[in-house]
């Protein structure tokens, strides 16, 4: 391990900017430029070639060095490599430091560079400084440009009736618009992107060679005559045009109607987010009976009740869900979060966005066009046919996306921001590793809310979202994803790493390929993921809460508690293990885990919905009742004793009903913690009585729960301290998700002088798995 390593060092391929910043930003980008004449009297002439490594295409970049060595009287030229940029600058020594360094001060704020060499080199015969084609050689040192939003100079360009992209759908420019979403392949040029097939009209042409226009060089660019256009269709009628298009979808929100609008990484189903009854035919035709939806507000968020936090953040350039709670929201359906206290919030990001929301001048439904559990469909003739049971109205248009990218989810913990899941905008998402891979590696995640990580060198990749691996598409899209990522940054895999569970689909997937594979345990995983920002070559104190995850001893683990580092476990904490009636069934059906407890107890559970008289028979024999120790089902049985949740609709239902509850503090009930094989154990048995007692509020169950977990936790924390002398604690799994839980418990741990640590890069779900895998995998070696 690189004992100089930081994670603060590590790049961010998502990355927000101010409001301010990008003011800033417009104030340089309209500097007056001088003229490109080499200054006059007799100096001494040098050469030198830059190379830049990170954040450089996609943004702006050879637009901006072309002005900047303009500015510095500088000769030369830049041109893009694979994943790099080159420079050949000529002139002063001193006019050369001075750009040098003002290539790192005043790039592109979504530009992240990095310098990879400068040396001196023979001058050459030129009297400019100019861009030169690109070249597809050189050694790969590639930063893939995730999808921007749209800026406020194209935003006023589109809003302007004079200007050529006046209502433009498409409008962009070296500073916002699709990257990710549309490059098929590398350098960044329009020619390697979905673009490809719009030739420049003359307009746009001299816009793009043109050094002085935003749209230098800018290559999804395209206007009204020469770029991609709306179709409005339904039962078969299509209307075409960008305004009629517009205008027939606004006339069928207002009339209560579901589209599936196309967006830049995929679908939305679009509905008016203020009338109960279209959004309960969404859910019942989808079906999605109680999963929240998410919200898509007015770009003008001045007039709503957020903290400056949150507005700063829903404005960052990639857009993002942020969860808010609901008293800071204008008035919207009850229908979107059935028993939440906060719905997912984003701005429009996307011009087309824009233009429907300023015509439907209400906020609206824009939850992702897909089977339940699989990927964001992209594609317009699979949308018609897959989705006709949701809606017959669909906005197309006729620029393809290369692949889905979800929209990304965070929620505030803790004071920060904190991903729920990667996606557009925030991914492909990179990092770097505290060692040097000796072999590049491809870590394929788990089961649910897959993400793949492609790591080599010193560098790791996160991809987008892909979902739930139980369904075809969910598999076609994760092998796509793994064929995108080492064919994008020209890396291939020579060893892959998976969970240790064989029947995952990727373990599965992993195991048939041609390549050595290696497991890793799930809660291993997330506890070297969560270890990673903050101490990844010291001793911790790890937590690892979640639903389930095979374990090194073939039981269901998922309520861990690990002491050590990556690469180096070991589990010392656990709770008490209760069978599973019905094994993975009980992830929807939370009375299942009810049951178990009471069983497990020696006591009845009546209020069983399935009425087999041979369950409980086989659980007492052990016949699909595998043995759990997980806090997730801890959550889902305190859930359904406490009549909150019985059977769910979407996983961890039962647990976010519980925490939308506990809205108040309450004393904690005292579980036993006992000690057996060097191991601490902690009996969920008194929470029994509490949970199932009818005459104290359902609240105030709900917040006892929630206190007794942070207090064992706090008193596990406690007891391992003084054995092993560490004050460091790491949170993971998706039961830290919860914010009650997780604040609780921090604060409670923090009063007793340890030092908290939750991730803020990396999901703490299994979105993060991937991740852990490598940093696992690499610790370990």
């Amino acid at each position: 391990m690189d004992p100089a390593w930081s994670p603060t060092r590590a790049p961010v391929a998502s990355g927000g900017l101010p409001a301010f910043e990008n003011q800033q930003h417009k104030k340089r980008e309209k500097r007056r430029l001088p003229d490109n004449r080499p200054a006059a009297g007799p100096v001494d002439i040098s050469a030198r070639k830059i190379t830049l490594s990170g954040k450089v295409q996609g943004v702006g970049f050879r637009p901006f060095i072309y002005r900047l060595a303009t500015q510095h009287r500088l000769t030369g030229w830049v041109r893009n490599c694979v994943g790099i940029v080159e420079i050949h600058v000529q002139g002063p020594v001193s006019a050369q430091n001075d750009f040098l360094s003002a290539v790192f001060t005043e790039h592109p704020p979504l530009a992240k560079p990095k310098l990879e060499s400068d040396t001196a080199v023979a001058c050459e015969q030129t009297e400019s400084f100019e861009i030169l084609n690109s070249l597809d050689a050189g050694h790969p040192e590639i930063s893939l440009p995730t999808d921007l939003y749209l800026c406020d100079d194209c935003l006023a360009e589109m809003q302007n009736p004079s200007d050529l992209r006046y209502r433009y759908p498409f409008i962009n420019c070296t500073q916002c618009g699709p990257r990710y979403t549309l490059i098929e392949a590398l350098p960044y040029d329009r020619p390697n992107t979905t673009m490809k097939t719009f030739p420049l009209c003359e307009s746009c042409k001299e816009e793009y060679e043109n050094p002085n226009s935003r749209r230098f060089h800018a290559e999804p660019i395209a206007c009204p005559v020469c770029g991609p256009s709306l179709q409005f269709c339904r039962a078969g009628q299509t209307i075409e045009g960008n305004d009629e298009a517009i205008t027939a979808t606004v006339e069928a929100l207002k009339s209560g109607a579901v589209v599936a609008v196309k967006g830049i990484g995929g679908y939305h189903l679009v509905c008016d987010a203020t009338n109960d009854d279209v959004i309960k035919q969404l859910r019942r035709n989808k079906p999605r009976p109680d999963k929240p939806l998410a919200v898509m507000l007015p770009a003008e968020t001045n007039g709503l009740a957020l903290e400056q936090d949150e507005s700063d953040f829903l404005n960052q350039p990639s857009r993002p869900i942020l969860l808010i709670d609901k008293h800071k929201l204008p008035a919207l359906s009850p229908q979107l979060a059935p028993g939440l206290g906060e719905i997912g919030v984003m701005l429009p990001y996307s011009p087309l966005h824009h233009l429907l929301l300023d015509s439907f001048a209400s906020p609206l439904v824009a939850t992702s066009a897909n089977i339940s559990g699989e990927p964001v469909l992209t594609d317009g003739i699979e949308v018609e046919r897959r989705l006709a049971h949701i809606t017959d109205r669909f906005l197309h248009h006729n620029r393809p996306i290369a692949r889905p990218a979800d929209d990304p989810v965070f929620r505030i913990s803790e004071g920060m921001p904190r991903p729920i899941r990667l996606g557009r905008g925030t991914a492909p998402f990179e990092l770097a590793l505290p060692f040097t891979l000796e072999h590049p590696v491809l870590a394929v995640g788990t089961q649910m809310k897959n993400v793949i990580t492609l790591a080599w060198g010193k560098r790791a990749v996160l991809s987008p979202h892909i979902g739930e691996m139980n369904t075809a598409r969910a598999l076609q899209v994760f092998e796509e994803t793994i064929a995108d990522l080492q064919q994008l940054y020209q890396v291939k895999a020579e060893v892959l790493i998976c969970d240790t569970h064989p029947g995952y689909t990727a373990s599965r997937w992993a195991e048939k390929q041609n390549l050595p594979v290696h497991t890793v345990l799930h809660h291993h995983a997330h506890a070297a993921s969560a270890s990673y920002e903050f101490y990844c070559h010291e001793e911790v104190i790890a937590f690892t809460w979640d639903g389930i995850g095979l374990g090194a001893d073939e039981t269901l683990w998922g309520g861990e508690t690990f002491f050590g580092k990556p690469g180096s476990w070991k589990r010392v904490a656990s709770f008490r293990p209760f069978r599973l009636p019905g094994g993975d069934k009980a992830a929807r059906e939370p009375w299942r885990s009810a049951a178990a407890l009471c069983w497990q107890s020696g006591h009845p559970y009546p209020q069983i919905p399935e009425k087999d008289p041979l369950l409980r028979k086989a659980w007492e024999q052990g016949i699909n009742a595998p043995s759990s120790s997980s806090v997730g089902r801890l959550f889902d049985a305190a859930a359904a004793l406490s009549g909150v949740c019985s059977v769910a609709s979407y996983e961890g239902q039962g647990a976010m009903l519980l925490e939308a509850l506990a809205n108040h503090k309450a004393t904690h009930v005292p579980l036993d913690i006992s000690e057996s094989n060097d191991m601490l154990v902690a009996d969920w048995q008194p929470l029994l009585a509490v949970m199932t007692d009818s005459s104290t509020e359902q609240a105030q169950r709900a917040a006892t729960f929630h206190a007794s977990l942070a207090h064992t936790l706090l008193r596990k924390a406690q007891l391992i301290r003084q054995r092993h002398g560490v004050s460091h604690v790491t949170l993971s799994g998706g039961v830290f998700q919860n914010r009650v839980l997780t604040e609780l418990a921090a604060s409670l741990l923090r009063e007793e002088n340890f030092t908290v640590h939750l991730p803020v890069r990396i999901p703490v779900n299994d979105a993060g798995i991937s991740f852990g895998q490598v940093i696992e995998y690499g610790c370990g070696r």
